[in-house]
């Protein structure tokens, strides 16, 4: 008696894990999927920084990204650039060493004064030069949320844990091998931290909805090469 007593007070003692939730943890794994995908959607803005493993070359992302364009920073290969979008406006900015650099070694972008040039300048990508469909997709935050918010296989609910202090559950996609997106318990239900399949990258998304300055550099911060980038 004294151990169905102990076992009925421990059972009334369990805390429900939805309470106070937003109630996403009770849907089912396809809901769960549709519901965040909306959610990042219809935010105006997301910080998007982590690792993006893209035909075996490692892309480090530090992004703030809104409809109209986005702007942040983009590493690979030991080179850093900023990137720049305002509307279909877009600048990279980097220093010399990446006019410089390539990985041939045989030349990279620039070289010489032309690359002092260059330092530290905005320099606008023609929109005809083919650097510019593959560095504005760094920018796009419909096209990049996309491209990384898909899970691979059956889907399924995973553990309850926390993101940026925000309490979420996971999403599986073949038990994880397909990747794993952890989705907020609170309030919306935005995406929070995904690991991509394959081991593919990391991804943390944070300040969903919250603006940030997106402005045209002045001009005597840019360099036009009219329509295309240096060789």
């Amino acid at each position: 008696m004294c151990a169905g007593l102990a076992g009925g007070l421990a059972a009334c003692g369990e805390e429900d894990p939805d309470a106070g939730t937003n109630g996403v943890g009770k849907l089912t794994p396809a809901k769960i999927q549709s519901r965040t995908v909306t959610a990042a959607r219809g935010a105006d803005a997301v910080h998007l920084d982590g690792t993006v493993v893209v035909n075996k070359k490692t892309y480090k992302l530090d992004m703030r990204l809104k409809a109209d364009g986005g702007s942040g920073s983009v590493s690979t290969d030991g080179d850093t650039f900023r990137l720049l979008r305002v509307g279909d406006h877009l600048y990279l900015k980097a220093d010399a060493g990446f006019w410089t650099h390539s990985e041939d070694g045989k030349g990279g972008h620039g070289a010489g004064d032309a690359a002092q040039k260059l330092d530290g300048k905005y320099v606008k990508v023609p929109k005809g030069d083919p650097a510019y469909q593959r560095l504005s997709t760094f920018t796009d935050k419909g096209v990049l949320l996309d491209g990384l918010l898909s899970l691979h296989g059956t889907l399924a609910k995973g553990e309850r844990g926390t993101a940026g202090g925000v309490r979420t559950i996971a999403l599986t996609g073949s038990k994880g091998a397909g990747g794993t997106l952890d989705v907020s318990l609170e309030g919306s239900a935005y995406p929070m931290r995904l690991e991509r399949a394959g081991g593919a990258g990391t991804i943390r998304l944070t300040d969903w909805g919250k603006d940030f300055p997106l402005t045209e550099p002045k001009s005597t911060e840019t360099v036009d090469y009219g329509q295309s980038l240096p060789n």
